[in-house]
């Protein structure tokens, strides 16, 4: 496609615009070819990915289906398996000291693998992911934030692309007038929203394995998904539950979820 000529510009000058632009984009092309993807491995999930999985050096961002802390711990913990299944140290950047140990070890995160980094202001803590990012050499650099700039999210971006780390934001109100920051557009390359489902039946009377819907709500040169999922399990991995993933049926959806 031949770039459109702006008012008063010569035909050598939007040449080298075109020129610069294909340069450009082969060059993020490159970028993500090199880090390469890590799969969920269910395929109707890779499928709607562009490479068929997360890209390593990205920025990914998620997020509870409501403002309550029961979805935002399961934001938490997806993006926790995530980062379980790669390879490496993991840096956790984080205000609030309020992981249970536990849980991220259901999940496949062993915390002897983190690097926990206390900051009193959540300015530090995108300071810390992009250095955590810019040093290389991780598994994954995580960030719990409220609001995420959009001149944030590039650096973070561009840091994730760098080193080939990759970068994943969980954002966690403190309270619902916060929730409504995360429409605000950030430089991500996929955009996730977790919420808690009532957990499958088992046989016997006990609590079965957890549920949660995911709502891919942005993914570059891709198209946005729904899916019902089992939680992660003791190696980060989530599977497809079976059932319908509508989330319009209230009885479906946690109590806890608003």
């Amino acid at each position: 496609m031949t770039a459109a000529r702006a008012p008063g510009m010569s035909d050598g000058a939007s040449d080298v615009i075109a020129d610069l632009r294909e340069r450009i984009s082969a060059l993020e092309g490159t970028s993500t070819r090199k880090a390469g993807c890590l799969a969920f491995g269910v395929p109707e999930i890779d499928a709607v990915l562009p490479g068929g999985g997360l890209s390593h050096g990205a920025l990914h961002e998620f997020a509870g289906g409501g403002a309550g802390t029961v979805d935002g711990a399961a934001a938490a913990l997806f993006a926790a398996g995530i980062a379980a299944r790669t390879k490496g140290p993991i840096v956790w950047c984080l205000t609030r000291p309020d992981l249970f140990f536990p849980a991220l070890a259901q999940v496949g995160l062993n915390p002897d693998r983190v690097i926990f980094v206390e900051s009193d202001k959540e300015e530090d803590v995108l300071a810390n992911m992009e250095e955590g990012l810019s040093f290389g050499g991780l598994g994954a650099v995580v960030g719990e934030l409220v609001r995420l700039p959009m001149v944030g999210s590039r650096r973070l971006q561009l840091a994730a692309e760098r080193t080939g780390t990759m970068a994943l934001a969980v954002r966690r109100w403190r309270r619902q007038t916060e929730a409504s920051d995360f429409g605000q557009p950030t430089a991500s390359t996929t955009r996730w929203r977790v919420s808690v489902m009532p957990s499958e039946e088992l046989p016997v009377p006990g609590v079965g394995r957890a549920k949660w819907f995911l709502e891919l709500m942005r993914v570059k040169a891709g198209e946005c998904a729904e899916f019902l999922v089992r939680a992660c399990d003791e190696q980060g991995r989530i599977d497809l539950s079976t059932g319908s993933a509508d989330r319009s049926d209230p009885a479906r959806r946690s109590v806890h979820s608003g």
